[in-house]
């Protein structure tokens, strides 16, 4: 397979449902290259890691959608996403970073540990013998942390599951019509839900994100609402990537199962090296703000540069033997959550909940185990599953 063959199956199902051979391939021409309708590509772990920090490189923002889409804006779901800090640049995006950072501290995630057991503990309690782990746990438990975390009733949680899941879409270079109406519909309902929920924070604060946030002069209604949606939906999006990823990776090779189960604080290692495995986020797109050089190419403004985030992370120059799944492996380092100044501002928040998750699981289901096989979600960005089918003997 040559690298233009490699690099087209990544927008087949086929290709997408195992693009670890694609990426070994189109890495292997090359770790930066031109390719289809002129975007460059970046595969190697040095480059992809150094180019997320580069401030020279930007996201597509409100004004790019303008160029080419003069009537995003009617889509509500696409209209969240735009407008939220996941894409908009400085001054702007340096400004609202900074409100959501001040109140989405370490400290308040930190703080999460006992919520995120709890909720755990009771779903591990609640699964049925034979279950889809995603129903049962991969969803309900980081919406039901991210909606503990912003304020939103217990009540609430089953029609935000939906909601979310439908606005997802909008961060896929790839969809349907339908697809697109759903997004709308689920932005303009999440839209409601959190005007409602930030009036009433307003008159009566609480200790949650949400009036944290409320509270905060520095953002417009405007970002208010989309940074809303946005920790709604990036905090459960990934971290349901990652738990179903994770467990079946686990389940698939019982004697590191065994090992975290006999010491839950192996966890930390074992996560990392699940987000480096295979990454919930596979890629990332950036543009050239003004005339750049990487190592002697030079890139006009406006090109628009794709970050194989998944290759990276499987890259033979930074981790040896890298198809292999090896916890023990030193200094992992994953670009799975981005890199500088729009590094996911959930990354601890999700690395937190699969910690807390995974020495669990395999403590009180000890005999849990694959019980047929999962569906993969066919996304090129968002890498996961719809079921993932499991049962205790």
């Amino acid at each position: 397979m040559d690298y233009q063959t490699a690099l087209g199956s990544l927008f087949t199902p086929e290709g997408r449902d195992d693009p670890y051979p694609a990426y070994d391939v189109i890495r292997a021409h090359a770790p930066f290259f031109q390719a289809l309708d002129g975007r460059w590509f970046v595969t190697s772990h040095e480059l992809v890691s150094r180019l997320l920090r580069e401030p020279g490189l930007r996201a597509a923002d409100a004004a790019d959608y303008d160029g080419f889409w003069p009537g995003w804006r009617e889509n509500r779901g696409v209209a969240s996403i735009v407008l939220s800090m996941l894409q908009t640049n400085p001054p702007d995006h340096t400004r609202v970073r900074r409100a959501a950072a001040a109140t989405f501290t370490a400290r308040r995630v930190a703080g999460m540990r006992d919520v995120i057991a709890a909720q755990a503990t009771e779903l591990i309690e609640s699964m049925p013998a034979r279950a889809d782990f995603m129903s049962a746990f991969a969803y309900p438990l980081p919406i039901g942390v991210i909606c503990a975390l912003l304020g939103i009733p217990d009540a609430d949680r089953p029609w935000f599951r939906q909601r979310a899941a439908d606005l997802t879409v909008v961060l896929e270079p790839i969809s349907t019509e339908e697809e697109m109406r759903l997004a709308d519909v689920a932005g303009r309902e999440l839209e409601d839900y959190f005007t409602g929920l930030v009036a009433a924070r307003r008159r009566a604060p609480r200790e949650d994100l949400t009036s944290a946030l409320a509270e905060n002069g520095d953002l417009t209604g405007a970002e208010l609402l989309a940074n809303l949606v946005l920790l709604l939906v990036a905090g459960f999006e990934t971290t349901t990537n990652l738990l179903g990823t994770g467990l079946r990776i686990l389940l698939e090779r019982p004697e590191q199962a065994a090992r975290l189960r006999a010491g839950p604080e192996l966890a930390p290692a074992f996560v990392e090296e699940i987000l480096r495995y295979d990454s919930p986020v596979q890629l990332a797109a950036r543009f050239a703000a003004a005339p750049l050089d990487v190592d002697g190419v030079r890139i006009k403004p406006g090109s628009e540069l794709t970050l194989l985030l998944g290759a990276a992370n499987r890259d033979p120059a930074r981790y040896p033997d890298p198809h292999r799944f090896d916890p023990d492996r030193p200094g992992i380092q994953p670009v799975s959550f981005g890199g500088g100044a729009h590094y996911c501002l959930g990354a601890p928040l999700a690395r937190l909940e699969a910690q807390v998750a995974f020495p669990l699981l395999l403590a009180m289901r000890p005999d849990l185990r694959l019980a047929g096989e999962p569906e993969r979600r066919d996304r090129l960005v968002l890498r996961g599953y719809t079921t993932l089918p499991v049962a205790t003997s």
